[in-house]
């Protein structure tokens, strides 16, 4: 899986990153065709304390406005909880990233 903001860092850079308020999140988007919608998310992103979240959340927040909203029922609403959760920074997966990771490396302790 690629982390988008992590190249060259690392796992002591992460960590250290992780400890002053760094955060993984993913972004939300929306795309419909008049019956269908679909709603996903992007791939993670590292966001570093005092780093902005707005500029990667608004590539997302375009897709959604623009090919979104077409989509009845759902379009209008997975649209605008797509704008709120990426106006808010995305979603914050921090935790679940650092469980994934910790079961991983406990995995690969015990097959060796």
């Amino acid at each position: 899986m690629q982390i988008k903001g992590l190249e060259n860092m690392t796992d002591d850079q992460i960590n250290f990153e992780l400890q002053r308020g760094a955060r993984f999140v993913v972004f939300e988007y929306c795309i419909s065709i008049i019956i269908l919608t679909f709603k996903r998310t992007s791939a993670v992103c590292f966001i570093k304390q005092g780093e902005s979240a707005f500029g990667r959340a608004l590539l997302y927040s375009l897709i959604s406005l623009l090919f979104g909203w077409w989509g009845i029922p759902w379009g209008p609403i997975y649209t605008i909880g797509s704008l709120i959760t990426n106006l808010r920074g995305g979603k914050d997966v921090t935790g679940d990233f650092i469980a994934a990771a910790d079961q991983d490396a406990d995995a690969r302790e015990s097959f060796y």
